[in-house]
């Protein structure tokens, strides 16, 4: 099938930047994969750079203090272990930005039916504290922000990354048209899970049939109960059998096979859906940027 160059892709060339190789969290992939999607001939007129992102719009569901200590590096050393990435102004132009991005890549599947963000899926991060590698959370942001502007009446945000969408389901709990999904490995990080509208705690090991017959049964009931407006979708890569933090036995074939399950659901029922690519952990970092690109060469099938 040939894949279709005008998909709407969402960029930002400050999303990766100098930063320290040798770093579990691979600060290069996001450049990575713009290379590698346009290699696949999917760069074009179709991509979108989002607007440089400051602290202000992200106090919609952040706690403000946290967010302006944060901006001006004064927040103590334990709250900076625990989102284990050393402060930097380049890091603070990239995390402000990305939760710009990911909401215009909704904006843009609400109006194409389909869109990817070459970023995102932040979902650590708490109201008032960051955690795991995640500063701001770029998917609650989204959600609030298109439910309070009456752009959309309801969304659902699944959630495929291999570790718990904490975050996300702590801040939005008390919101009633967001609906949270989260199905990852059990026996992982965060230790302490927060609940989810729907949480589905996966065994180690687990391998692809049974992994897409859950992911299947999932989300085609949750689309068929929920109607929802849109689909914030996090296609973590990390549920890969070699990945570093996985702790699942999925292929790359299975990957390729849930992104496409996840599109094809979406766009059956008529729901847009915008992608964002979740976590992902690899020494090799151009293999890396492959695996993340799957979700896009997906979308591009369709």
């Amino acid at each position: 099938m040939a894949l279709n160059p005008h998909l709407p892709l969402v960029y930002h060339p400050n999303y990766s930047f100098n930063f320290d190789p040798k770093h579990r969290f691979v600060m290069s992939k996001f450049a990575n994969l713009f290379q590698q999607v346009k290699a696949l001939g999917l760069v074009n007129d179709n991509l979108i750079t989002p607007q440089l992102g400051s602290p202000d719009p992200l106090e919609l569901v952040h706690c403000d203090n946290y967010i302006q200590d944060l901006w001006h590096n004064q927040l103590d050393d334990k709250a900076m272990r625990r989102i284990g990435l050393p402060w930097s102004k380049q890091l603070m132009a990239r995390t402000f930005t990305a939760p710009q991005g990911t909401l215009q890549t909704a904006r843009l599947a609400l109006k194409h039916g389909i869109a990817c963000h070459l970023a995102g899926g932040t979902h650590h991060a708490h109201t008032d504290f960051g955690s795991g590698y995640c500063m701001v959370n770029d998917l609650a942001f989204t959600a609030q922000t298109l439910i309070q502007s009456g752009e959309v009446t309801n969304v659902l945000i699944f959630d495929l990354d291999v570790h718990q969408g904490d975050g996300t389901a702590a801040m939005l709990a008390h919101q009633p048209y967001a609906y949270t999904c989260s199905i990852h490995c059990e026996k992982n990080f965060p230790f302490r899970k927060s609940a989810s509208d729907l949480d589905i705690g996966l065994a180690n090991n687990m391998q692809d049939d049974e992994y897409l017959g859950i992911v299947d049964d999932t989300l085609s009931f949750l689309l068929n109960e929920l109607n929802p407006d849109l689909v914030l979708y996090d296609a973590g890569v990390d549920i890969w059998q070699q990945d570093g933090l996985g702790k699942l036995d999925i292929s790359w074939q299975g990957i390729e096979k849930r992104d496409h399950l996840v599109l094809k659901r979406c766009l059956e029922s008529n729901t847009p859906v915008a992608t964002v690519i979740g976590g992902g952990y690899d020494r090799d970092h151009l293999r890396l940027a492959k695996r993340h690109a799957i979700v896009v060469e997906q979308a591009a099938r369709f």
